[in-house]
């Protein structure tokens, strides 16, 4: 903010983002669901997109209050706008702030979509000039979101059972956008819940509001200090999620999205295709496999997986960067609903998290994950193009099976123990991944791993 992230940088990509509405849906009164998060100046921000769009003839149905991205989508489709615009930049620092572009579908938008904007964008930056004072007030509505996302969500968890289970749940909405959502909706059904930095911080505590374990150390010891069975944290906006065990302890989120997959398939006996990213645990594929379930492998990035969910061939899909998308919820990322979910599967199934991880790995065997960052420069750059062009045969002394080039390149080998390295879309990063089935073994493929790009 302040550099790349300006007011008057806001007000050309809004403008070029109502120029592109206009031509999409010609004749048509168009509408737009304007939200943001926590972040300094986000509400300023999503005024001044609404002050813009007004100009344009375009109703705006703006948040009454910082709001999550999921609580945005449903709105969308409920009130069947055509765009959403979400100020947001979700679980980056508190330095960074963002524009989030949604379709009348609700789902992020697709390349497609933002290379359009891209487009009447470039026709704006030369000659583009907004200095009015005031809003077209007639085109501008206020609206609560809150209301009808809880509402949404009450049916599809089963709060009856969570609350006999007695389970205590211990929530931490980052100083983000679920405060007033995840802690209410289990107090409305008497589930015994305790939250920390349930306020506004556009620091975020000096944090970046991500889900990282090493952002969670606060709720580790307020778990234990409340004696509660699971931790729940969201990022920024709600979207993504955190666990934390009865013991505090960090479950990272390839584990999480592979229990829930288990519980639908195994417990609910669902039955569909399933999506993940490249950068996900194949222990995904396991299940799949196991439930005789079509896979999908898709490159990173939850829009791919929302399409896939549009066009009904999936029942669940995840990333491991927290993100779900479940049959009959939303085509977008929901921290809050992934983290209720949890806990519904800890009533139903009667064990706590430590005990349902050893069932998992006792059925499909164990999976060991790393991830690291480096810092992505144009040497680095250029080893990691050469590496896709020709792929190596071997990562030290295993052999490559297979190389794909999906999203960066991915390296598998045998026993479903993979590596990949890809740019990261959004900082100047290479995100080196690992897995296998031990410890010993991640630790080893992640050093070869990144000695390719040395």
């Amino acid at each position: 903010m302040g550099e790349e992230f300006t007011f008057q940088n806001v007000r050309l990509v809004v403008q070029a983002i109502a120029n592109y509405l206009k031509k999409k849906f010609p004749g048509q009164k168009v509408s737009v669901v304007v939200n943001y998060d926590t972040r300094f100046l986000s509400e300023r921000f999503a005024f001044e997109a609404a002050k813009i769009l007004s100009h344009n003839m375009i109703h705006v149905y703006l948040s009454d209050r910082d709001a999550p991205s999921q609580a945005q989508a449903l709105q969308i489709i409920q009130r069947k706008t055509q765009a959403g615009i979400n100020f947001t930049a979700s679980f980056n620092p508190p330095e960074y702030n963002g524009l989030k572009f949604n379709t009348e579908t609700g789902a992020p938008a697709l390349s497609e979509v933002t290379e359009k904007i891209e487009e009447e964008l470039k026709l704006l930056t030369k000659e583009y000039s907004f200095c009015p004072l005031y809003p077209s007030e007639e085109f501008i509505e206020k609206i609560d979101l809150q209301h009808d996302y809880l509402s949404f969500i009450q049916d599809k968890i089963d709060f009856e059972l969570i609350r006999k289970s007695k389970i205590k749940v211990a929530v931490d909405p980052l100083y983000g956008t679920s405060r007033e959502y995840l802690d209410e909706i289990l107090e409305e059904n008497h589930i015994p819940v305790e939250e920390l930095h349930g306020y506004i911080d556009p620091y975020f505590g000096g944090i970046a509001p991500s889900c990282s374990e090493e952002n969670m150390k606060e709720l580790k010891a307020f778990v234990r200090e409340k004696k509660c069975q699971i931790g729940i944290a969201t990022d920024a906006d709600g979207d993504r999620f955190g666990i934390l065990d009865e013991k505090g302890n960090f479950v990272i989120q390839n584990l999480i999205v592979s229990l829930v997959l288990d519980y639908l398939v195994s417990k609910k006996k669902w039955k569909g295709g399933v999506a993940r990213s490249v950068a996900t645990t194949h222990l995904v594929d396991r299940i799949a496999r196991k439930h005789d379930l079509p896979l999908f492998k898709m490159p990173v990035g939850f829009k791919y997986i929302a399409d896939l969910f549009l066009k009904n061939k999936i029942i669940f899909g995840a990333e491991e960067s927290a993100c779900m998308a479940i049959k009959d919820h939303l085509p977008e990322k929901d921290g809050i609903f992934a983290g209720l979910l949890v806990v519904e599967m800890m009533a139903a199934l009667g064990k706590n998290l430590t005990e349902l991880i050893a069932d998992l790995f006792k059925k499909y065997g164990k999976r060991i994950g790393q991830q690291k960052s480096i810092p992505l420069d144009s040497m680095r750059e250029k080893k990691l193009a050469k590496l896709k062009r020709d792929p190596p045969t071997k990562l030290g002394a295993k052999k490559v099976l297979n190389s794909k080039n999906i999203d960066g390149i991915k390296l598998n080998l045998s026993k479903d123990d993979w590596v990949l390295l890809r740019p990261s879309g959004t900082e100047p990063l290479i995100r080196c991944y690992a897995e296998a089935s031990t410890q010993k073994e991640v630790k080893i493929m992640m050093k070869n791993c990144l000695d390719l790009l040395s």
